[in-house]
């Protein structure tokens, strides 16, 4: 009996170790799912199982139609076929092979010709797509080599688990993964002999491209540098210039003669580096240029302006100037300069307070007016004065003398800042503009005028605020002519002659008339 008992308790123990077993084998071979799970491989293979599946099902749901024995379900039936039609419709990529996406090489990319320095962006840009897709098609390579590793572990598991319990659904899950494998091992060898011939393809396109990359590297530091020496040696020809040429007149004259030399030596640089035909490339620019002319031409005007603002200098953000346009004049200051016109913030100034009655406005001017309109530039090339003037008219019997002399003091006195500034500022000028009259002292002038003499003083005044100083010296002349009893500011008056004085007026016109004959 206690034999008996020996056996039945080992038969036991044997039962629970092979359970555990079992239960293990289980465990690690969903562990071994799970790490599959995502493999974009793994994922087409099940698209390609679904796909069959679906051929399988839709081919029932048709003999079933065809045998008649559903006539109840007919519409039932009906739908499910339209509806597998539709998902079969949706996976016909795998009707064939479940890896043939996978397994097709792009095709490479034409190569890129790099000739100009432009193209070393587009170079690098296409080299870096060469070696992107050679890291693509080089990480779905990988992703297959760890599915076909674990889809063994897995089989090993699998055959162990069957010889332990050799059950029909062990039998068909073994029978699966051997199919399964085989699958992909073929997948593999071909992925792999694909992958070889792919990457030798890539790997000359990219030498060859890195080397027209690294030839048009040098070829460009080349020019650039070429063109660094022929400006510095503008640069020194110019300050030698400067050094032993006195007259103003000869230097702006050689300065303009080496700009225009060296801009024509680094043009030539540029056509010769990079058209191979230069004659052609002319007629084909004249033509174009010519077509844009006529179809667009307030734009073409605008662009070509812009350019001529830009590379002349005559205009930056932040100078005031003035435009006129249509008899009307509108002063402020440039805030931006685009491709087709400027845009300036109109402030408060002379002109302003006697013409427009208006200000703050922003305007905006087409770059085309620099060609057809008057554009003053009050800060051109770092100017911050501009002379300004004030006219006062004196009574005949004034002693005019004397009132210049205190006029001309009072502006040299309120003005001297800005004189001294415009003094360093014309200096500069001169540099650059043959400029004669340099003279930037307060200048007075005395004029006959109907009602009186009229005198002008002029004086050197902030160019972006005029007003202030102008208001400031005009109370100050009225108050220092004022206080003096033989100085009478003169302004336009009327006599009038009533009643019995008439009859002599008449006689007086008679004589005046007689005088004049």
């Amino acid at each position: 009996m206690s034999k008996i008992i020996k056996i039945l308790l080992f038969l036991a123990l044997s039962l629970m170790a092979e359970e555990s077993q079992i239960s293990i084998l289980n465990e690690n071979i969903n562990r071994l799912d799970a790490t599959l799970k995502g493999n974009i491989w793994l994922i087409k293979y099940a698209n390609y199982n679904t796909y069959q599946n679906l051929l399988l099902e839709l081919e029932q749901a048709q003999n079933q139609l065809k045998n008649g024995k559903f006539e109840q379900n007919k519409d039932e039936l009906n739908s499910r076929v339209s509806s597998l039609k539709e998902q079969i419709e949706l996976l016909k990529e795998y009707e064939k092979s479940p890896f043939q996406s996978m397994l097709a090489v792009p095709d490479v990319e034409e190569e890129y010709k790099i000739t100009n320095p432009i193209a070393i962006i587009g170079g690098f840009s296409y080299i870096k797509r060469l070696k992107g897709q050679k890291s693509e098609y080089y990480s779905r390579l990988a992703q297959l080599e760890v599915a076909v590793d674990i889809l063994s572990k897995k089989q090993n598991l699998l055959q162990e688990l069957y010889d332990l319990n050799k059950t029909a659904a062990n039998y068909a899950n073994l029978v699966e993964i051997n199919r399964t494998l085989s699958e992909f091992n073929i997948a593999k060898e071909i992925a792999t002999t694909t992958f070889g011939v792919y990457q030798t393809r890539l790997d000359e396109t990219i030498s060859r491209a890195t080397d027209s990359l690294t030839s048009q590297i040098k070829e460009t530091l080349t020019i650039f540098f070429t063109i660094i020496i022929v400006i510095l040696i503008g640069f020194l020809l110019k300050f030698t210039a400067k050094k032993y040429v006195i007259d103003n007149q000869k230097f702006y004259t050689i300065n303009k003669f080496i700009n225009v030399i060296n801009f024509t030596i680094i043009i030539f640089i540029l056509l010769f580096a990079y058209i191979e035909n230069v004659s052609y490339m002319v007629t084909i620019l004249g033509f174009a240029s010519a077509g844009l002319a006529i179809a667009m031409k307030d734009m073409f005007m605008s662009l070509l302006g812009w350019s001529v603002i830009i590379f002349g200098g005559t205009f930056h953000v932040g100078d005031r100037i003035r435009v006129r346009y249509q008899n009307g004049d509108y002063v402020g200051d440039i805030i931006d300069i685009s491709l087709l016109r400027m845009t300036i913030y109109e402030d408060i100034t002379l002109t302003t307070y006697k013409v427009n009655r208006r200000s703050g406005r922003i305007i905006f001017i087409p770059n085309n007016y620099i060609f057809t309109e008057l554009i003053a530039n009050y800060t051109h090339s770092g100017m911050k004065t501009v002379w300004d003037g004030i006219d006062i008219m004196l009574s005949y019997d004034s002693n005019h003398k004397k009132a210049m002399h205190i006029i001309k003091n009072i502006a040299r006195k309120y003005s001297k800042g800005y004189t001294d500034i415009a003094k360093q500022q014309m200096n500069k000028l001169r540099d650059q503009y043959n400029i004669k009259n340099t003279n930037v002292e307060p200048r007075i002038f005395s004029f006959f005028e109907p009602y009186g003499i009229n005198i002008s003083v002029w004086y050197m005044n902030n160019s972006y605020g005029t007003l202030a100083l102008r208001s400031t010296i005009s109370a100050e002349i009225i108050e220092a002519l004022n206080a003096e009893n033989d100085i009478k500011i003169a302004y336009p008056t009327q006599t009038l002659f009533m009643g019995r004085h008439t009859g002599k007026i008449d006689q007086q016109l008679e004589l005046d008339k007689e005088n004049l004959d």
